[in-house]
């Protein structure tokens, strides 16, 4: 983790391929989207940055260009609850941002990242002036409402390859994150923090679910075959074969 610089202090103006990255640019009217884009800044994270902490105050609505994030909430007793994983194109936190208030819960990047910013009184210039934006923030808000409902459920499995293919269906989200299509570059570590269970454990589930023909995994990423089958399918554990055992780079 970067010990020079904060991740705010790094902060620069976006390329045109990574403002390209920004789902809901194209939303906005001309006018809009200039002004939007001269007010986004964008952050290179390292792995173990933290892109916003609970209870510090609210500056910037944030999203994924590049890399992977993790969303979690700490308790009393120490222990941690991952509330979401972020991959590329998505972006979190439109609820703390709406009401201006702390954060509850903490985002730390899980590889080298590059995270955008929009500062909080332009997104809410945008509230008060695009419709285009108003619709992408309501649609954000409403499929976070499931996405929170599915991470309570997926808590409670006691199955493994269930928690995996749930966690692995919430990283495809269409709607929350556009821009991962079919397959997602995360290496068997990276889930395995994202869904807490040992990478050995991770790597036998993924076994499983490349035998029943709902993912693929390939050098460094995963690629979705059957997306509904990863969110209702009761998979059960059987024996991958030799031929059939997963393996994604550690």
């Amino acid at each position: 983790m970067s010990q020079e610089l904060s991740l705010l202090q790094r902060r620069r103006p976006p390329t045109a391929q990574e403002l390209a990255g920004i789902p809901w640019l194209a939303r906005l009217l001309p006018a809009e989207r200039d002004y939007a884009v001269a007010a986004v800044v964008v952050g290179d994270a390292d792995s173990g940055d933290y892109v916003c902490r609970a209870g510090r105050p609210v500056t910037y609505w944030f999203g994924v260009v590049q890399g992977l994030l993790k969303m979690s909430t700490d308790s009393a007793d120490g222990t941690s609850m991952t509330l979401a994983g972020l991959p590329p194109s998505g972006w979190f936190g439109e609820g703390t941002a709406v009401k201006r208030e702390p954060y509850r819960y903490n985002v730390l990047a899980l590889r080298k990242s590059v995270v955008a910013g929009l500062p909080i009184d332009t997104f809410h210039w945008l509230l008060d002036h695009s419709l285009g934006f108003n619709r992408f923030v309501m649609g954000q808000l409403n499929e976070r409402v499931g996405q929170f409902i599915a991470v309570r459920e997926i808590d409670r499995l006691t199955n493994p390859d269930l928690r995996v293919a749930r966690s692995l269906a919430a990283l495809f989200h269409p709607e929350l994150f556009p821009g991962v299509g079919e397959v997602l570059r995360i290496t068997q570590q990276e889930l395995a923090n994202l869904v807490g269970l040992s990478r050995q454990r991770v790597n036998e589930a993924l076994a499983v679910l490349q035998q029943q023909g709902a993912i693929r995994v390939d050098y460094g990423g995963l690629r979705v075959l059957d997306l509904p089958a990863l969110r209702s399918s009761p998979f059960v554990r059987g024996d991958a074969g030799a031929d059939g055992r997963a393996c994604v780079r550690p």
